[in-house]
C-alpha cells in the first residue's frame, strides 16, 4: 500500500466524486475521491478469479456501494468511475481481451459490464497505464508537466503522460515499455513473451533471478548458493537480502539490472523528452530511503545521464515513486475525471 492520508471528510470535498477501481490478480482496490485526487474512502475485495468476470463485477458494483455507506456521500454525488486492468485489451470496446492472470475472464466487455453494474460512465484503462496517471497526478510525478512510470515487477510495465494526456496508442499497446528493444542479438534473453532482448527480458523479476542462478553455476561464490542448494528457487527478494548482507555477487546482479534499465530509459528519453522518470512497483530494491535501493537509483542515473543529449542532462528528474500500491486506483479516478472534464 501507499503511504495514504487520512481519508477526507466528506465535508472536505471539493465535488464531484471520483471512484478509481484497479483490478489485480489477486484483490480488487476501489477507492472515492474527490476532484483534487483525496482519498474519502477505501474498500478491497479478492479478485477470485475462478468465479469469472461477471461475479467480479457485480461485487464491484456492491464495493462502491461499501465506499458511499463509509463516506456517508450519495449516489448522485458520483460523475464517473475509472476502471484499470491488466491488459491486452481493446479500449475502445471497452474489452479485455486474454490477461494473462484472468484466464476466465478473456473477451469479456468488461467497461459495459461494470457500467450497468454501477449506472455511471465508467472511463476503461490499462493498469500500468492508470498507475501512471496516479503518480502524475497526486504522487511523484505531481510537480511536472510529462512523466515516465516504469514498475518493476515479474514484468515491467509502463505509463506515459504528456502535457495531462496518458499515451496509449492507436490500438491500445502505447507506453508498453517493458518491451523497448535494449540488445538485438540473436542470442539475447528472451521475455515471457518469448521476444528477445527487451527491457523486461533484462529486468523482470525473473531476468535478474536468472542472472543470479547463472553466477552461481559459474561457479561464483554466494550465500545464494545455500538458498539454492536446498533445492528452493531463489526470488529476487533472496538476490535483494544477500546484497544488503554484503553478498558481492548478489549486489553485482542488482547493480546490473539498473544498468540495462538505464539502457531502456535512454530510449525512452530521447523519444519522448520528460520531465521525469519514476520508478516503481515491488522490485525497486527496498525503494526510497533504503540503503539498496537508493544505491539502486543512483546507479541508474549514473548510467542514463551520460548518455543523454547535453540539454536532457541537467533537467532530467528520476525517482522512486510515492503512491505505492494506491496509484492504480488513485490514477483510474483520475482519468475519469479527466474524461468527464473533457465532456461537459
Amino acid at each position: 500500500m501507499g503511504n495514504r492520508n487520512p481519508f477526507l471528510p466528506l465535508s472536505d470535498a471539493e465535488s464531484p466524486l471520483l471512484v478509481g477501481i484497479d483490478v489485480g490478480g489477486t484483490n480488487i482496490k476501489l477507492g472515492l475521491l474527490d476532484d483534487q485526487g483525496r482519498t474519502l474512502a477505501y474498500h478491497t475485495i479478492p479478485t477470485e478469479e475462478e468465479k469469472g468476470p461477471n461475479d467480479a463485477t457485480r461485487r464491484m458494483g456492491l464495493g462502491i456501494e461499501q465506499l458511499l455507506q463509509q463516506s456517508c456521500a450519495a449516489p448522485s454525488d458520483i460523475a464517473r468511475v475509472g476502471l484499470a486492468t491488466p491488459g491486452p485489451m481493446d479500449l475502445e470496446a471497452g474489452m479485455l481481451l486474454n490477461p494473462g492472470n484472468l484466464p476466465q475472464w478473456w473477451d469479456f466487455p468488461i467497461r459495459q459490464r461494470m457500467s450497468d453494474e454501477c449506472g455511471l460512465p465508467v472511463r476503461y484503462a490499462n493498469d500500468a497505464n492508470a498507475a501512471a496517471y496516479g503518480e502524475y497526478w497526486r504522487g511523484a510525478g505531481s510537480q511536472f508537466h510529462s512523466m515516465v512510470l516504469l514498475t518493476l515487477g515479474t514484468g515491467i510495465g509502463g505509463g506515459i503522460i504528456v502535457g495531462d494526456h496518458l499515451i496509449e496508442g492507436a490500438h491500445g499497446c502505447g507506453s508498453e515499455c517493458g518491451h523497448v528493444l535494449i540488445d538485438p542479438s540473436d542470442d539475447a534473453p528472451r521475455d515471457t513473451l518469448e521476444k528477445s532482448g527487451s527491457l523486461e527480458a533484462f529486468c523482470g523479476a525473473y531476468a535478474v533471478v536468472g542472472r543470479a542462478q547463472a553466477a552461481l553455476d559459474e561457479g561464483h561464490q554466494s550465500s545464494l548458493a545455500k538458498v539454492a542448494g536446498s533445492g528452493t528457487e531463489i526470488t529476487p527478494l533472496d538476490v535483494a537480502q544477500a546484497a544488503e548482507a554484503g553478498d558481492q555477487m548478489a549486489r553485482h546482479v542488482v547493480m546490473d539490472t539498473a544498468e540495462y534499465l538505464a539502457l531502456g530509459i535512454v530510449t525512452l528519453i530521447h523519444a519522448i523528452d520528460p520531465d521525469s522518470v519514476v520508478l516503481g512497483g515491488a522490485m525497486t530494491f527496498g525503494g526510497a530511503g533504503h540503503p539498496l535501493g537508493e544505491a539502486f537509483l543512483q546507479r541508474v542515473r549514473d548510467q542514463t545521464l551520460p548518455r543523454l543529449l547535453q540539454p536532457l542532462r541537467k533537467t532530467l528528474r528520476i525517482e522512486f515513486a510515492q503512491l505505492g500500491g494506491d496509484a492504480g486506483y488513485i490514477g483510474a479516478a483520475g482519468l475519469a475525471r479527466l474524461e468527464h472534464q473533457q465532456l461537459q
